[in-house]
């Protein structure tokens, strides 16, 4: 998740559990987990208003030339490390990709990804070199299955559409093979 897109007191709710930022407080309670009945774009867009004067970096949207950047630096840490991407959707707020299970952990892939990406952004001068980019707490999950595996793919590839961003073709996703079913 790109930096004060998804905060930790987020009408939505959200998965933390405390506050990094005490100044965040006064905006709500945080609600440890997804809301079952969702605010409204009003009340969101409010919130978002108040917690922008209280963030110390301004809220980043990634434009074209900044999501191909990060989609790049992605492909190298994933040749670098030879990961497994069957999935890559970078967006303007934040990044879901699929990898599949590796020596790596996914605590230990995610801070490659993220500080790959964010040099990156800082080498090309799309970001000011104090802007942190990203938000403290990615969101990992878990695909268990070649049926979650696949509706993860699908997923991730709907999300292009959703948030009206053009195809991207990555060199470094690969197609499916029915892992863990297709390993050696």
């Amino acid at each position: 998740m790109g930096y004060g897109h998804w905060l930790p007191n987020d009408p939505r709710g959200s998965l933390s559990k405390d506050f990094r930022n005490p100044s965040l407080a006064p905006l709500g309670q945080i609600h440890h987990g997804r809301k079952e009945v969702q605010p409204s774009s009003p009340e969101l867009n409010s919130f978002y208003a108040g917690a922008k004067a209280r963030l110390p970096y301004p809220i980043l949207w990634f434009n074209a030339e900044q999501r191909q950047t990060i989609g790049e630096a992605i492909g190298n840490v994933v040749r670098q490390h030879r990961l497994t991407c069957y999935a890559c959707a970078v967006l303007s707020d934040h990044v879901h990709l699929l990898i599949r299970r590796h020596r790596l952990k996914a605590q230990e892939m995610i801070p490659l990804l993220m500080t790959g990406a964010r040099e990156s952004l800082l080498t090309d001068n799309l970001v000011p070199a104090s802007h942190p980019v990203w938000s403290c707490d990615p969101y990992v999950k878990y695909k268990n299955s070649v049926g979650e595996i696949r509706t993860a793919i699908a997923y991730v590839e709907r999300n292009l559409v959703k948030h009206r961003i053009g195809e991207q073709i990555w060199e470094f996703v690969v197609p499916y093979d029915g892992w863990p079913h297709s390993k050696p």
